[in-house]
């Protein structure tokens, strides 16, 4: 801890919070939105005193957008973003096709980071969490009971917060992550690209579209800015560490393209690398081996960290909070079923194990055709790949890995029906009395929707008696027919849009023991007050 003359100490442990989530990004800012809904109120802290200007990240994909809308958002970033049917792989020149994939948003959406970060902290602000900037992690203590946490505040005093839960959001050098002891394997980088985005440019879309033929990504940005990202062959083993100049992003526009295309008046220079780790685990194991499960979890960049190929990173991060959010409500509020905050780390960390391999593949790929000895050999590949992309079947598996449509949970039981795990289908529907709507609109206020598609009035309803603010109980008179939901009669559908049961069932006793087990097994007993 520091001791300069300089710092004042709070020593008194009066600071108490059921959540410290560390790091406002999108990640943090996605959870603190989750939790909130939930109604538990977390403390969100930022090392960073300013929010984002500069924005890394360029796209939600996808699922993503999915996200959105099951919480009503989605109006609010599509009308900031512009939106893109293809996306890229490695690079390639067949474009993965989002349009193809049955959701609703077939598309990527385009929306720097910076506005996707404040789009979040106004949400988060409607329910009540402000972010507080300027706190820098100072210690960690795991308990039995909560977690002790030192922050510095931006004034410089040291305050003591005991949380029930801390939740790292706070990068790839997480404070949290190391506090805890929570190991980062993997590999580190040997290979880096420089970003620059620049606020006066000569290339027109014809032009850009010749530099991206020439292995440069560019693109135009709000604000009239236009991106270059590129990896110099003979630049690409420069430490990321090594600060990005005007001149040396100029020579090498000029040695891969034969043209800097004007670039002039930089407003960010910054150099990225392909160091891709995974944590040991997403929450931690505790102080002992008597106090059971750890207070301590990971998300986003905390927990995994990649070559940004396809842009996964930040859609990731806002998938990990959407999984853990309800899940740390339902223990906070006294109602989760035994394991279920585990499930966190059992579901999400598959997905970044494979983001990583994915990522690391498609790096691999842009690798190739820069080191001399491997050109040839790589350009041909990569002809194969774009070949086998023109394929229907290639294309859907690498579309649905990349925009997380694919991602479906392993069930608990063996013989559960073959949608559990998977994404709900948006379908249209309407209840006996009610207005038509999407199936998403039922997910707004963040609970388990109760979804009986056989018409039978008032079974889903009593079903859920005592369980009233935690699952919405919805009867459609009529529905849009879906292939994944042929013979299905009843479906529950999780907070973060999964199917935790399906039923074909049609034998009404037998249907109710099965809703009665899977209600209790997902959303805990009848009659816990919120708050437990």
């Amino acid at each position: 801890m520091d001791t300069n003359s300089n710092t004042a100490f709070v020593t008194a442990r009066d600071a108490h919070t059921d959540v410290l989530i560390v790091g406002a990004g999108p990640t943090g800012l996605m959870l603190a939105c989750e939790l909130a809904l939930a109604g538990i109120r977390p403390r969100l802290v930022e090392r960073r005193t300013e929010p984002q200007r500069n924005s890394r990240a360029l796209t939600l994909h996808p699922r993503s957008v999915e996200l959105m809308d099951l919480r009503g958002l989605a109006p609010r970033f599509l009308t900031r973003g512009t939106t893109r049917p293809g996306w890229h792989f490695a690079g390639l020149e067949t474009l993965l096709d989002f349009s193809a994939l049955d959701s609703r948003h077939g598309y990527t959406l385009f929306l720097p980071q910076a506005r996707t970060e404040a789009l979040l902290a106004e949400r988060a602000r409607e329910l009540g969490v402000e972010v507080e900037r300027g706190y820098e992690g100072l210690g960690l203590t795991e308990r039995a009971d909560g977690v002790d946490v030192e922050l510095r505040g931006p004034d410089g005093t040291v305050e003591a917060v005991r949380a029930r839960y801390v939740v790292g959001c706070d990068g790839g050098r997480s404070f949290v992550r190391q506090a805890a002891g929570i190991g980062f394997p993997g590999a580190d980088e040997t290979l880096t690209g420089i970003l620059g985005d620049f606020a006066v440019c000569d290339a027109g879309p014809a032009v850009l579209a010749d530099a991206r033929r020439q292995g440069i990504i560019a693109a135009p940005l709000e604000g009239g800015l236009t991106r270059f990202v590129v990896v110099d062959p003979d630049r690409m083993r420069v430490p990321s560490r090594e600060p990005v100049t005007m001149e040396e992003f100029r020579t090498s526009l000029l040695r891969i393209c034969g043209t800097d295309y004007g670039i002039a008046e930089p407003r960010w220079l910054s150099r990225f690398g392909n160091a891709t780790r995974l944590a040991d685990r997403y929450r931690s194991q505790g102080p002992d081996a008597s106090a059971g499960a750890g207070r301590v979890l990971l998300a986003g960049d905390a927990a995994h960290i990649h070559f940004p190929a396809a842009g996964q990173g930040l859609n990731t991060g806002l998938q990990d909070a959407m999984n853990l959010g309800w899940k740390l409500a339902a223990e906070l509020n006294g109602w989760a079923p035994q394991g279920l905050l585990d499930s966190y780390d059992a579901e999400r960390r598959p997905v970044g194990r494979s983001v990583t391999e994915n990522t690391a593949v498609q790096t691999l790929l842009m690798e190739l055709i820069l080191v001399p000895q491997y050109r040839g050999p790589g350009t041909a590949l990569r002809g194969l790949l774009d070949e086998l992309l023109g394929m229907t079947d290639v294309n859907h598996r690498l579309a649905g890995q990349v925009s997380a449509l694919s991602i479906a949970y392993p069930p608990a039981a063996p013989d559960a029906d073959p949608l559990v795990g998977q994404r709900m289908p948006d379908i249209g529907l309407t209840a006996a009395g009610a207005e038509a709507v999407r199936a998403y609109e039922l997910f707004h206020e963040g609970r388990f929707v109760l979804l009986d598609l056989t018409g039978e009035t008032g079974a889903a309803e009593r079903a859920t008696a005592g369980r009233g603010a935690r699952v919405t109980a919805v009867t459609a008179a009529e529905h849009e027919t879906h292939p994944a939901l042929d013979g299905v009669r009843e479906v529950l559908v999780r907070p973060d849009g999964h199917i935790a049961w399906a039923t074909r069932t049609a034998d009404e006793t037998a249907r109710h023991a099965e809703r009665s087990a899977v209600l209790a097994a997902w959303a805990g007993p009848a009659d816990v007050p919120i708050g437990g």
